[in-house]
């Protein structure tokens, strides 16, 4: 079964964006945590079959002889041997219907909202909150599809806004519902509905909010079931369908071949998914690791097994999951903005709106430098400098790729940059060595503070876009759009000064990158600080990607 086409997206989505309060998927409550209280309860049942076993035969044959020593210490042997199995039954199934009608609440109780203005989310039972997050503020959309979600057809929808722990999830929608949720998001914070709802509205009409819509009244796609008001898809009697439709969707590509031109889709062979893995830094501690406990087993250290062992298995670990979130790796250019997916049974697709790359980082390590493989990291308002999974996957939008793939990820992320910025001044900046090219290099002063790097050290401004280059035995070229710039700063320590040198550091949101051009003569770095700041006024104020759907509106 093929993809929902961009017009029945829209039309699943038309109803979950009226304005009015919408429940989630009802599947919800045991999706977020009753599958925990699941296994509990497995285990308790496991750990207690054979009391169970003993209160089946007691209660289908009461002179069934039990051996009491078999009770001792266990609390059901108190029940048993008192008499009292039928309150303690009577007692589990309260508890149960407690947790099931805790759980009913928490799903009545949590309810979303799309606005012209915001995504909001209320919930809780006795402590309530209300989230919301500006359409004007969002920086990017995820949708994660985990294993157990996906069994079920759910997924959660993220709202990333520009602030600290400013996020709303949506957890748990329909996943049709999720993608096409996501693409009407996209279209309000670009401006396109609120655009075509003034072009068609008559004169004197209020167009500032989009007319309510009852939910059940969404379209679905030809051939595919109705989506009901909950979210779910409304059977057809046939158990066979819904058992289809959930192969389909976990063998259907993960990027939607209708939303992207095939030339902006880059993917990773899983050949190099591997071998650059296996490559990073991560290896050399594995060896490290992996020599130490050698050593202690000869040497009969028994201690090092309890020190280095752990720390073998975390490594493993996340050269593991590196790989699998690797596999199924695409970046595309969609009508919305950038598109980054990934996974293999649990996946995610992130869309990064125009206009919300504030800088962009190509790196190179040692080790990949025979094969010519390149990274690419991003700040994105809204993301921390912590180095926490979640974090540093979120600012990875290339794990692996050939220089070729850089520049094509880079004309997603800059589409506004010249050929001559994403070719000759990117090559050069990610293989130049130094010397007579196009970036304003360091003079041999700076050896005293950088010996190995001072030659490759040097930037470049074109376009709307400044450059820094530098690194040796770690490559890295840094680009900033001019327009996202927040400040830039000239640094004169003692030393620098004594050597003539300066220290440039332009300032953006914060993020895993900061743009710094750590050597630099003082006179090139003044000229340097005066282009940007200029540059950032100027490109500032011909910015209008913030409404980038708005060439679309007709």
């Amino acid at each position: 079964m093929s993809a929902p086409s961009e017009g029945a997206r829209a039309a699943l989505s038309t109803d979950l964006a009226d304005g009015e309060w919408h429940r989630l998927h009802p599947l919800t409550p045991l999706l977020r945590g009753g599958i925990f209280l699941i296994a509990i309860i497995g285990f308790v049942i496991a750990n207690l079959r054979e009391r169970v076993v003993d209160l089946f035969l007691i209660a289908v044959s009461p002179g069934t002889p039990i051996d009491a020593d078999d009770f001792d210490g266990d609390p059901v042997s108190l029940l048993v041997r008192s008499g009292n199995v039928g309150w303690g039954l009577l007692a589990i199934l309260v508890l149960l219907l407690l947790l099931l009608g805790g759980f009913f609440l928490s799903w009545r109780l949590h309810t979303f909202r799309i606005t012209s203005e915001a995504v909001e989310v209320r919930s809780g039972i006795v402590f309530r909150s209300h989230r919301s997050a500006r359409l004007d503020r969002i920086q990017g959309i995820s949708i994660t599809k985990s294993l157990i979600p996906r069994l079920v057809g759910a997924a959660k929808l993220e709202v990333s806004v520009a602030g600290q722990s400013a996020s709303v999830q949506l957890s748990y929608l329909q996943g049709r519902l999720a993608d096409a949720l996501r693409a009407d998001i996209l279209r309000l914070a670009s401006g396109v509905k609120a655009a075509k709802a003034r072009a068609a509205a008559p004169e004197g009409a209020v167009t500032d909010a989009p007319e309510p819509a009852p939910l059940a009244a969404a379209a679905a796609a030809p051939g595919d079931p109705a989506e009901t008001p909950a979210g779910t898809t409304a059977g057809n009697g046939h158990g066979d369908g819904l058992v289809q439709r959930r192969v389909d969707e976990f063998l259907a590509p993960e990027l939607d071949p209708d939303l992207a031109p095939p030339e902006s889709v880059v993917h990773i062979p899983l050949g190099r998914v591997i071998g650059s893995s296996v490559l990073g830094g991560s290896t050399l501690a594995l060896l490290i690791f992996a020599g130490v406990i050698v050593w202690g087993l000869t040497s009969g250290s028994a201690w090092v097994l309890f020190s280095f062992v752990p720390a073998v298995i975390g490594v493993v670990t996340y050269v593991w999951s590196r790989i699998t979130k690797s596999l199924r790796y695409s970046i595309a250019g969609t009508p919305d903005g950038v598109r980054v997916g990934y996974g293999l049974l649990s996946t995610q697709n992130d869309t990064l709106p125009p206009g919300r790359i504030h800088a962009i980082q190509v790196g190179q390590p040692l080790l990949w430098r025979p094969f010519g493989w390149w990274t690419v990291r991003i700040n994105v308002a809204g993301q921390t400098v912590s180095a926490s999974g979640d974090a540093q996957r979120r600012s990875l939008v290339l794990p692996v790729g050939t220089i070729a793939d850089v520049r094509r990820v880079l004309g997603l992320l800059l589409p506004d940059a010249s050929d001559d910025v994403l070719d000759r001044l990117t090559t050069t900046g990610m293989v130049g060595t130094g010397g007579d090219d196009a970036f304003i290099g360091a003079p041999k002063a700076a050896a005293w503070l950088r010996p190995f790097s001072w030659r490759r050290t040097g930037y470049a401004i074109a376009d709307g876009v400044v450059l820094f280059r530098g690194g040796v035995v770690w490559r890295s070229l840094v680009l900033v759009p001019l327009a996202r710039t927040q400040s830039v700063a000239l640094h004169l320590g003692p030393l620098r000064r004594m050597l003539g040198l300066a220290l440039v550091r332009v300032h953006t949101v914060m993020g895993p990158i900061t743009p710094t051009l750590p050597v630099v003569a003082r006179d090139d770095a003044e000229s340097c600080v005066e282009q940007v700041a200029a540059g950032a006024i100027e490109w500032a104020r011909l910015d209008v990607s913030d409404h980038w759907g708005g060439a679309r509106a007709d």
